[in-house]
């Protein structure tokens, strides 16, 4: 870490030393990290910096080694250094995100200082949930669209999600099934059009969640991909990460319910004026479309992935039939 960095993150804890102690994971493609780093004189004993420092060489996964790869990936980190700027002080208890105690960038580098989940009582990370926890997601999510129902994404994306259509040219240049890729431009638009836009996290998968030790509290991170949009896609992605094909098919309704219920009581405690059956009748509809939008990106980037499912095929093609008799 060059040495601005360094003193930055002295700066913003008033600490004396910082010493890296744990290298929490690493950043995807190879740009950067998330280390813990332990810190002397300061009321915080530890903090969780995210560096970024793309590759001089792209490894993607997958092999998208694209410059369109790289560009979304090096605006994802200036997105997400804006969402702590200016938007993440708006998030309360009832949608928990680590503190952000320092920012700073340079022409090539980004770095984040941001609280220690772990300290503040989120030390669970969870590969496998029990109902307790997908509910408490769930409240996250509520909680989360409603804070900011109506806000502006400006220095966001202007269409949350990593998979938004309009970032992803090469996969749907990729993409193999005919209809669906016709079908793309619709599905997009009918997520894009609702009256009723929000920010989303826009990747709200169950790796990004962290819980208390009894399960009943929940915070959540990665801010890369958050902006504008249906909160649908938060929460199709979200229970895709949770459950197979048949429990989601299975609870669709009990959880749509659920959501729902928490929504429109978080939306009234926040004082918010909208029209809350017509806000519930809409994004019911569109709860399929994110399934199919979700879908159409799998299908371009990755065909084998084992998130392609019978019910997520079964969706996507209700509703290109949907949107086909429009």
């Amino acid at each position: 870490m060059n040495p601005l960095f360094h003193s930055v993150i002295l700066d913003c804890t008033g600490a004396t030393t910082a010493q890296e102690t744990e290298v929490i994971q690493s950043l995807w493609s190879g740009y950067g990290s998330i280390k813990r780093y332990a810190l002397t004189g300061s009321k915080h004993k530890s903090v969780v910096v995210k560096h970024v420092q793309p590759p001089t060489g792209n490894h993607h996964p997958q092999g998208w080694n694209s410059d369109q790869s790289h560009l979304r990936k090096v605006k994802s980190y200036e997105v997400e250094r804006a969402w702590y700027k200016s938007f993440a002080q708006e998030c309360d208890d009832t949608c928990r995100i680590p503190k952000c105690f320092g920012l700073e960038s340079t022409e090539d580098e980004v770095l984040i200082v941001l609280e220690d989940l772990d300290l503040a009582g989120f030390p669970k990370r969870l590969s496998r949930v029990h109902d307790q926890q997908i509910f408490c997601s769930l409240d996250w999510l509520a909680n989360f669209h409603a804070t900011f129902m109506g806000e502006a994404p400006i220095g966001l994306w202007p269409i949350g999600s990593y998979w938004h259509l309009e970032t992803r040219p090469d996969e749907l240049a990729a993409l193999t099934d005919k209809t669906l890729k016709e079908a793309a431009p619709l599905i997009d638009l009918a997520l894009t059009a609702t009256p009723f836009q929000t920010l989303i996290h826009g990747d709200a998968k169950l790796a990004n969640f962290c819980f208390s030790n009894d399960g009943n509290k929940v915070a959540a991170v990665d801010f890369q991909y958050v902006g504008g949009g249906c909160g649908m896609k938060d929460l199709s992605y979200l229970l895709g990460s949770c459950w197979d094909d048949k429990t989601c098919e299975k609870r669709e309704g009990e959880v749509l319910d659920y959501y729902f219920v928490r929504l429109c009581e978080s939306l009234r405690a926040k004082g918010k004026k909208l029209d809350l059956a017509a806000l519930e009748a809409n994004w019911r509809g569109l709860y399929p479309v994110a399934w199919a939008d979700f879908h159409r990106f799998l299908k371009g980037w990755s065909p084998g992935h084992w998130k392609l499912n019978s019910y997520s095929e079964r969706i996507t093609k209700e509703v290109i039939q949907g949107l086909s008799k429009r």
